[in-house]
């Protein structure tokens, strides 16, 4: 009985060790396919989602869930840190900085960033009016606008680029500098800022600047009674957290931060209506009203008045019998 149970027990050691190694190799061999279906369905769980979002009358899509399934709090910290968090935290020592300072440590790394390397990427070569309104270290609100699907964006909304020369920016600088009697030396702040801010959120610059026309009449000082404030008019108390990007509220008027959270505004509320003028609808807080008081028509008018002094002029020429004749 020994002897036959010992034979059978070898026996087993002979057989089962090479099918446990085949089964094993081929768990190992199926362990990436298993990991792309597993990542297949949940794409594909993610994009039905998106799909009856958009299409249940919520005007929400795949950005409106990932907004549910990423919290607020993850979203700023890299939005404000970006990929310069890990490289501070490791040189600093973290025992030594309290959250203050390591948060001060991360934004002036990424605003170093923004310079060279990844985050220079976003940094477009433009001529401006005022050069030195490039070299403010202010974040760029690109974090929050490149998450705005472009296929949303009526294409009125887009940079047509007629303020990329220097002549059409100093062309509506003089404009402007006339029409509100202004300081030059501001026009031309407030003029590059929109052409720099608007590369950065990827929409039209002249839009920027007309909106501002007709909000703030380019007073950065202006406070409406229902607290909108800046050149604008950003709504401070409902904003609070874009302005958490830049320090807080306390700099909620200055021309470069302003003109920022507007922009994010301006171009998210035009996706999420579906057109440059119901976006200007939104902006003006008349989104459930019948009409908007002319506001959209006020805006679009000013932009057309822009658009026309940057269209290049055709020298009147004088002809005798088909000849050109020098003036």
């Amino acid at each position: 009985m020994n002897i036959r149970f010992l034979n059978n027990l070898n026996s087993l050691k002979i057989t089962w060790p090479p099918r446990l190694a085949a089964k094993g190799l081929f768990a190992q061999a199926m362990a990436p396919m298993y990991r792309v279906i597993n990542g297949l369905l949940v794409v594909a769980v993610f994009m039905v989602v998106s799909l009856w979002l958009s299409g249940n009358g919520t005007n929400a899509g795949a950005f409106d869930l990932a907004r549910i399934l990423v919290p607020d709090e993850a979203r700023h910290i890299v939005w404000q840190n970006g990929f310069g968090t890990a490289d501070v935290y490791t040189e600093a020592n973290p025992s030594q900085l309290d959250d203050q300072a390591f948060m001060a440590n991360s934004y002036t790394k990424a605003q170093l960033d923004q310079q060279s390397g990844l985050s220079g990427v976003k940094k477009h070569t433009i001529a401006l009016l005022m050069p030195s309104v490039a070299h403010s270290r202010v974040m760029p609100i690109s974090n929050l606008t490149d998450q705005i699907p472009s296929s949303k964006i009526d294409p009125q909304a887009l940079d047509a680029n007629l303020m990329g020369s220097i002549q059409n920016q100093r062309a509506v600088a003089d404009f402007f500098e006339k029409k509100y009697s202004l300081e030059r030396r501001k026009i031309e702040e407030y003029v590059s800022n929109a052409v720099l801010i608007a590369k950065e959120a990827n929409i039209d610059p002249v839009l920027l600047l007309a909106v501002m026309s007709v909000e703030s009449n380019f007073n950065p000082n202006t406070k409406s009674d229902a607290g909108a404030e800046g050149l604008m008019q950003v709504m401070t108390s409902v904003h609070k957290d874009k302005y958490a990007l830049y320090g807080g509220t306390s700099d909620a008027v200055k021309p470069e931060v302003n003109i920022r959270v507007g922009a994010y505004i301006l171009k998210y509320l035009i996706a999420s209506a579906g057109s440059l003028r119901n976006g200007l609808k939104f902006y003006v807080g008349a989104a459930n009203a019948e009409d908007d008081g002319g506001y959209a028509d006020k805006v679009m008018a000013e932009r057309k008045r822009i658009m026309s002094l940057c269209q290049p002029v055709v020298p009147n020429r004088l002809t005798l019998n088909g000849k050109e004749l020098r003036s």
